[in-house]
């Protein structure tokens, strides 16, 4: 075979790959739609750019019993990805001896050039472009997969380091789909084969090229694992089929789970076989690639043989197994041997002994292929606790199996609760039967029945023991109720220990107490059952918290049970509003309830009065803390000053303990709540504030929906204005506001909106320690407001004059109020009450005396009029009516009129005119001009600023124009008017 040159000459060449097809792929793509009633053959046949792709397969097909073209030409469905003439082109350059496919002459490179065709082929789908996905594996005819990539394009990873491009996709034919591609794919078998000349050394012994061989590190490890490198290194020679990398990965597949790599050979047991694997390779005489002859030959395995088999041309290695061997590579001659690379791990009979081992079932396994077992794999998988994977695993264990009819006996002594396993579906219960189940297994031994003795305490993987108590030849396990389960089934062997079938269900102490706990009631049941106690229970359902189900649970709770008559006195104590539990129906009248109620209950203890002690404070449900006072009887503090007494205590419950008191009590946040019902909305505090009077006339008459706004949930921070404060603005806004009625018209009420919004904060309620000095705070309006603090706070808003806070923090239900003295203006309201500035061509329109020179902007027709109405700025020397008549006299009696300019050439002159008389990007007032200042215009020619007692503008003639009247201003600039018409030289070419 010829010597492989490398896998980067393939990448490198990929590049060129890609330079051509992104000159072709348009015409072979034209080619190829036009042929999708052909089978995949014809239609590669009759595309140019896979004539060697058809040149490969037919080579292929030169050997015995090979029929590529006649598969791939049948039914399907295939998917293929064809290599361009340019993919095999590059494939051929990268192989040192091969210049083109004929140079595949012997059978043995022609089955290499079937192998690597085959790889290209996927068989039983038609996988469209679509149909692929990031990450896919697609296996291919030749047994190998490809993995798809989906970044930046379809791209397939072979066993190379270079990914194929899909340069041409979906190309349809009568039997799949072609996806042509840039690259010619390469399974790992095919590159084992090809770097496998490229080791032969003869001045290198066996384990040197093994070392140096990139494709056989598992080899290397395996001998360096099994201690042979000594005997490989000696004088020989030897003959040594060398599995390949991928040989190994395929036989730690086959072995299972257990064997990820070689590392796990790691036993005395499994170093010993590996020992053996390897002499099984190794032949102690020199036998090269033509010595082959069919028949059995002596390992250096004692008393192992392989067979050397003739397949076709070549010759296949027969072990203990039902799978052969390929030889990949031959003759890797070597100074003390020659190898030949092989794509399987040979195996001897001890290998397939082992194996067999592997074989035997696990307990899991078992317990699911006993029908008797079937409620104990059930009572495994419904605790979910892992202990299928654990009694899955390594070991070893004993397990202590009950049978199902033990199942069904507990299940009736737990009562009319428990029909099923299903019924374990509490944490506490699934926690009892995990406690059960572990009691039934004890780890790191497989304790057989003759390894038991009588009397013997074993440790269960639950913590508590077993004791064996052995009876007329009987083996019982007695558990913690004292009674006996008979072994009606030993010695069941498993694969990680063994398994004893017993006629009862193990019951540790935690089952024993659970089964004691089943004959009381929860604590939900206790109070139900508690006419003094119905409220109680009524108040639990409402807040419809889930509290009924949590108290009903596997605790411990201690729960403090207010009475009737102390849920009355608190409805008393609440008002009017509140006459029953029912009243607690908006959704922060619930959470207090939740609130209250979670006040009762401690978590995690069922604390008996003689647990309790003076002082004691205990952290609630709630969060907060309740003290315990004894003193002649047991009290309990809440945050308030009133103590409840502890009239009935310690009723045991099934999952905590009930102390019946004669108050409800309350946490802080009851304590603010029923506060806080003493307080006013902010819109009641300003009604009844005869100083914020103009401020409720200022909502009602914005009639935006703020008085219900401000009268509900919030919590809102308000800076109020006083009456005085909206008498100021209303004498600022001028004679036509004399009260807030003024603001009438729907304009006027949307800005007396932005100005009310822009004194509200949503969102908190921020009392004055909580105001920082320089802090910015977001108004409801949108703009905001800045808090300055300075003997004093005060408000900035977007005018020059900040509001000082008069009166801080009056506390609302629904937020705070600060009195201010001043109404604070956003800055929209300030752009909307201020007068706008007009621009220039506005300025010149409600100037009299500048008509005609809207009139001869408008004559001139060249977007004059939009220019000067735009951004700017600008510096416009305006000429007045008068001047515009002088310049008419001027011009003679073909000029009465400025629409006398009615020529294009006329229009273009008059344009000119204008455009002289304007500079573009400053706005120049007449402070700014200096004499003898050149300004340059709008036309192109420039004007000169003449300074002498006054300000004159000098143009192309010889006459000045004298600013009249300087420094009008405009949005976009300033207009100087003069009583002149500028004239450049341009214009008086053409005059004259």
């Amino acid at each position: 075979m010829k010597k492989f040159i490398s896998l980067k000459g393939l990448f490198l060449l990929a590049l060129t790959f890609s330079l051509f097809f992104s000159c072709s792929e348009e015409d072979d793509n034209d080619d190829l739609g036009q042929q999708n009633t052909s089978n995949i053959v014809v239609t590669a046949q009759n595309t140019d750019a896979l004539s060697s792709l058809v040149a490969a397969l037919t080579k292929a097909d030169e050997n015995d019993g090979s029929d590529l073209l006649g598969t791939l030409a049948g039914d399907g469905p295939f998917t293929v990805f064809a290599p361009t003439n340019e993919a095999f082109n590059a494939l051929l350059a990268s192989l040192d001896g091969f210049d083109s496919l004929e140079d595949f002459d012997s059978p043995e490179e022609k089955t290499l050039l079937a192998t690597i065709l085959q790889y290209h082929v996927i068989a039983g789908a038609a996988a469209a472009s679509t149909d692929l996905s990031e990450g896919q594996e697609l296996t291919t005819v030749q047994g190998e997969k490809i993995t798809v990539s989906l970044d930046g394009g379809v791209f397939l990873d072979d066993a190379t380091d270079t990914d194929a491009e899909v340069i041409i996709p979906d190309v349809g034919t009568s039997n799949g789909i072609v996806h042509v591609i840039g690259k010619v794919l390469l399974p790992q078998a095919v590159i084992d084969a090809l770097n496998a000349d490229d080791m032969g050394d003869e001045t290198k012994n066996l384990v040197e090229i093994v070392v140096e061989a990139e494709s056989l590190s598992a080899l290397e490890a395996a001998v360096i694992k099994a201690e042979l490198v000594e005997t490989l290194s000696g004088e020989g020679p030897f003959t040594v089929f060398a599995p390949t990398d991928h040989a190994f990965i395929a036989l730690l597949d086959a072995l299972g789970d257990d064997y990820n790599s070689l590392d796990d050979f790691d036993t005395d047991e499994e170093i010993a076989l590996l020992t053996d694997i390897l002499l099984y390779h190794v032949i102690p005489a020199k036998v090269l690639a033509a010595d082959l002859a069919e028949g059995e030959v002596a390992t250096a395995l004692a008393e192992n043989k392989i067979e050397i088999i003739a397949e076709g041309d070549a010759f296949v290695i027969g072990d203990a197994s039902d799978t052969n061997a390929n030889i990949t590579g031959t003759d890797i001659i070597a100074s003390n041997g020659v190898a030949h690379t092989i794509d399987k791990v040979l195996l001897p009979q001890s290998a397939i002994d082992f194996v067999a081992s592997l074989q035997k079932k696990n307990i899991v396994e078992i317990a699911q292929e006993t029908e008797d077992l079937s409620v104990l794999v059930e009572a495994l998988i419904a605790a979910d606790a892992g202990l299928v994977e654990t009694l899955s695993g390594e070991g070893p264990f004993t397990v202590f199996a009950p049978t199902n009819d033990a199942f069904v006996a507990l299940l009736g002594a737990l009562g009319d609760d428990y029909n099923s396993l299903a019924d374990f579906d509490t944490q506490e219960e699934i926690d009892l039967l995990i406690d059960i189940l572990k009691y039934h297994v004890v780890a790191g031994v497989a304790a057989f029945s003759t390894d038991l003795s009588d009397g013997q305490m074993i440790t269960t993987v639950n913590g508590s023991d077993v004791t064996v108590s052995i009876k007329d030849g009987m083996v019982h396990i007695v558990d913690a109720t004292g009674e006996g389960a008979t072994v009606t089934l030993p010695d069941v062997e498993a694969s990680n220990g063994v398994v004893h079938i017993i006629n009862k269900v193990l019951l540790p102490q935690s089952a024993v107490d659970f089964l004691a706990e089943l004959q009381l009631k929860n604590i939900v049941e206790i109070a139900i059952e508690t006419d003094d106690l119905s409220l109680l229970v009524d108040a639990l359902i409402a807040a419809d918290a889930g509290l009924v189900e949590a108290l009903s649970g596997e605790g411990p709770f201690t729960v403090f049970a207010p009475t009737n008559h102390a849920f009355v006195e608190l409805l008393e104590v609440l008002g009017d509003d509140y006459h029953s539990l029912v009243d607690f129906d908006t959704q922060e009248e619930i959470n207090l309830l939740i609130d209250i109620l979670k006040y009762h209950v401690v978590a995690g203890a069922a604390a008996f009065s003689t647990d309790l002690m003076d002082g004691q404070q205990i952290e609630t449900l709630q969060g907060e803390k309740v003290t315990i006072g004894i003193d002649s009887g047991v009290y309990i503090e809440d945050a308030t000053d009133d103590d409840a007494d502890v009239d009935i205590a310690d009723i045991a419950a099934s999952n905590g303990v009930v102390h019946i008191i004669d108050k409800v009590l309350l946490p802080q946040s009851a304590v603010d709540f029923v506060a806080q019902l003493q307080l006013k909305t902010i819109v009641e505090i300003a009604v009844e504030t005869d100083d914020l009077s103009l401020l409720v006339d200022a909502l009602v008459q914005a009639d935006a929906g703020l008085v219900e706004a401000l009268g509900g949930e919030g919590p809102f921070t308000v800076f109020a204005p006083t009456n005085h404060a909206f008498v100021e603005l209303l004498e600022e806004l001028g004679d036509e506001y004399h009260s807030l009625a003024d603001f009438d018209t729907a304009e006027e009420k949307a800005l007396l909106v932005d100005i009310l919004t822009y004194h509200v904060i949503s969102g908190t309620a921020a009392f004055s320690t909580d105001l920082m000095d320089g802090q910015q705070i977001e108004t409801l309006q949108g703009e905001k407001v800045t808090i300055d603090i300075d003997d004093g706070v005060y408000i900035e808003d977007a005018t020059d004059d900040d509001a000082e806070v008069d009166i801080a923090d009056i506390a609302a239900s629904n937020g705070v109020v600060h009195v201010i003295d001043k109404v604070l203006l956003p800055q929209s309201a300030i752009d909307a009450l201020t007068p706008q500035v007009p621009n220039i061509v506005e300025l010149a329109q409600s100037v009299d005396d500048l008509s005609l020179l809207v009139d001869a902007l408008v004559q001139a027709d060249a977007g004059l009029v939009g220019v000067l109405g735009g951004d700017g700025p600008f510096t416009v020397f305006a000429p007045t009516n008068q001047a515009f008549a002088n310049l008419l006299h001027d011009l003679g009696d073909d000029y009465h009129g400025l629409d006398d300019f009615d020529t294009p050439a006329e229009k273009e002159l008059l344009a000119k005119i204008l455009t002289y008389h304007v500079v573009s990007g400053a706005a120049l007032a007449s402070s700014d001009l200096k004499n003898h200042q050149r300004l340059h215009t709008v036309q192109g020619e420039d004007v000169t600023v003449i300074l002498n007692h006054g300000v004159f503008i000098r143009d192309k003639t010889h006459i000045n124009a004298e600013v009249i009247a300087p420094d009008n201003e405009a949005s976009n600039g300033i207009v100087h008017l003069i009583d002149k018409v500028l004239l450049p030289q341009e214009v008086i070419d053409v005059l004259h």
